[in-house]
């Protein structure tokens, strides 16, 4: 029972990271530098209590908002029954949304043991790609690295934004600081129980939940962009969200053939000028 247990899990996280075989970490670093580098963020190390993560950014007007990009779950598994041994994103989405992004202030962020190599990061282990990927002290280690960022941008507010798995860590940041100013996700998984009741995988105790907190965002503009042919994370997680926020914050925009592997940067620019903004009682009259 728990080996075919793991061989659903494993499934589902194939689908999230794709079949190949994983090349080398040093490899997938050098492809995304070549991605950051288009986009003009430079790379750095970023150390915090339990992780060292790996980061992107520019940072030209300390006077303005910075915007937090949050990567996906990455290469988690390596065949049906086996975890990878390093959850690097062969198709880094969440950074070339970032880079596609021409704010003036931006910050991408790796989940833990993502591009970092492994020697500087002893606590790395296999659970905090699979059943721990949300757990409350991955969403702490990420705000810790935000807040080394904003401290580069005195007194200002940030924008979250999260591809995939990486929108549950953002909705979850969300929740918990006192300056972010606006929500976005594209393919997201907001909520991690449905998702993967729907694709009939084990529950994740150690982890937790985006949609539980969907509450305390009722006030915090947001938009979730889904694709129409999305089968991972289908726009019904992204309606669910919405629904438990209870709010006129909240928008879903449905993409049209869009799935969740497609080329969300190539659409970026366009659907990323729509800001997230609360609905008026004159706004929801037309």
């Amino acid at each position: 029972m728990l080996r075919a247990r793991g061989l659903l899990t494993g499934l589902f996280s194939l689908l999230l990271a794709g079949c190949a075989a994983a090349p080398n970490q040093l490899e997938l670093t050098r492809q995304a530098q070549t991605v950051a580098q288009a986009g003009g963020l430079v790379m750095a190390q970023v150390p915090t209590e339990r992780f060292v993560l790996t980061a992107f950014y520019r940072i030209t007007r300390p006077d303005l908002p910075l915007t937090v990009y949050i990567e996906g779950d990455g290469f988690a598994w390596r065949t049906r029954s086996q975890p990878s041994s390093n959850p690097t994103p062969i198709n880094a989405q969440g950074l070339k949304l970032a880079a596609a992004d021409p704010a003036p202030n931006v910050l991408y962020l790796a989940r833990p043991c993502q591009f970092t190599p492994m020697a500087v990061n002893p606590r790395c282990e296999v659970s905090y790609w699979t059943g721990k990927r949300f757990a409350e002290d991955v969403v702490v280690t990420m705000n810790q690295a935000i807040n080394q960022y904003t401290a580069r941008v005195p007194g200002q507010p940030i924008h979250l934004v999260g591809y995939s798995g990486g929108a549950t860590i953002a909705a979850l940041l969300a929740a918990r600081r006192g300056d972010v100013i606006s929500l976005r996700t594209v393919a997201g998984n907001l909520d991690v129980d449905e998702v993967n009741r729907l694709h009939r995988v084990t529950p994740m105790p150690g982890s937790l939940n985006a949609i539980d907190i969907a509450p305390r965002l009722i006030d915090l503009p947001q938009i979730h962009y889904t694709g129409s042919d999305d089968s991972v994370v289908p726009p019904v997680i992204a309606q669910r969200f919405a629904a438990a926020t209870g709010g006129h914050c909240t928008q879903v925009r449905v993409v049209p053939t869009m799935r969740h592997d497609s080329d969300w940067a190539r659409a970026w620019p366009a659907l990323s000028s729509e800001p997230p903004r609360c609905m008026t009682r004159a706004d929801d009259a037309r």
